[in-house]
């Protein structure tokens, strides 16, 4: 599978919390809190704001009426290095209760240790758990032309992510895109990121897993 990866712009956090300060006990009880912390893939690069996959899965939640907050931290560019910097600030102003982290294309494009980016995808899930969220990790994929080991190598290490901390994996996040063999019609001119038509595929595919995890929690 082809994979998408992130240009080198920022965008701002995406929030539908204005207190910045907000505890879960203040909350009502029905309502679960979802943070997001990706790169461009989630920060609507490229695309007219809010038409990206993480407001249409908010849009699907509305329509299920599942209560549910979905604050967007995604920055174009960003790395799990970068993520996990972010990361402690983030959960403590926003406390949620299902974390998702869309990271790792960025490490793979600069050439970043593998193992690296492991360790540091395992550090935020295990700094999630610790904040008492549940924790979802979304697989990434690389270009083919990377070679058939490394991909291997990026895929294994995210299924020990996984494993080792207990996180739920989505390895689904591009299928029907990427794979496609009209994949290009997905995309946006700079043949990179996924382009509009492509947002309600990538929700599709997180939707279920996320719904799945607000139904477990208590």
């Amino acid at each position: 599978m082809v994979s998408l990866f992130c240009a080198g712009f920022c965008l701002p956090v995406w929030a539908n919390d204005n207190s910045q300060n907000a505890n879960h006990k203040t909350r009502s009880s029905a309502e679960k809190i979802v943070l997001i912390v990706g790169d461009s893939l989630s920060a609507e690069y490229g695309l007219t704001r809010g038409t990206g996959w993480v407001q249409r899965m908010s849009d699907q939640a509305a329509k299920e009426a599942i209560k549910v907050k979905i604050v967007n931290a995604s920055i174009s560019g960003d790395t799990t290095s970068g993520g996990l910097s972010r990361l402690p600030q983030l959960l403590k102003t926003h406390q949620p209760h299902v974390l998702i982290v869309e990271l790792g294309g960025n490490d793979a494009l600069r050439g970043l240790s593998m193992k690296m980016t492991q360790q540091n995808l395992s550090a935020m899930a295990n700094e999630g758990k610790k904040s008492g969220a549940k924790v979802m990790v979304i697989a990434m994929q690389i270009p083919p032309n990377y070679g058939a080991n490394y991909a291997q190598q990026m895929a294994q290490a995210y299924q020990r992510v996984s494993q080792e901390t207990g996180a739920e994996l989505n390895n689904q996040f591009l299928k029907g895109i990427a794979d496609e063999a009209d994949s290009l019609k997905w995309f946006q001119p700079d043949r990179i990121h996924p382009n509009e038509g492509a947002q309600s595929t990538m929700m599709k595919n997180t939707w279920p897993v996320l719904k799945k995890m607000l139904a477990e929690l208590k």
